[in-house]
């Protein structure tokens, strides 16, 4: 099923449910802080997994202990309920770890 594109007012209520995702330029961001660039490997590895499966890869950005990762759908050139499929897929990935 191809995805559908989201209305503005979808996006903003859809983001109440992601407390810390933002709306940035079209695209849904979320930071993240580690505290070595070591524990950042493991971490993009478990998101390309989420992306492989999802078949939906995001924009990943590193700087040492930091990275940001922002998601949007180009096949319809702006945010789709993929985009918090994998938010949501990314969060639940990170409350695991915390868990754990």
């Amino acid at each position: 099923m191809k995805p559908t594109k989201l209305s503005d007012p979808d996006i903003e209520a859809r983001l109440q449910n992601f407390p810390n995702w933002m709306l940035n330029k079209g695209q849904i961001v979320r930071e993240f802080q580690f505290d070595n660039f070591a524990q950042v490997l493991p971490f993009f590895k478990r998101v390309t997994e989420i992306a492989q499966a999802l078949n939906h890869h995001p924009d990943f950005f590193n700087s040492y202990t930091s990275c940001r990762i922002a998601l949007n759908t180009h096949d319809v050139n702006g945010i789709s309920d993929l985009d918090f499929l994998f938010a949501e897929r990314l969060d639940a990935l990170l409350e695991s770890q915390t868990a754990s």
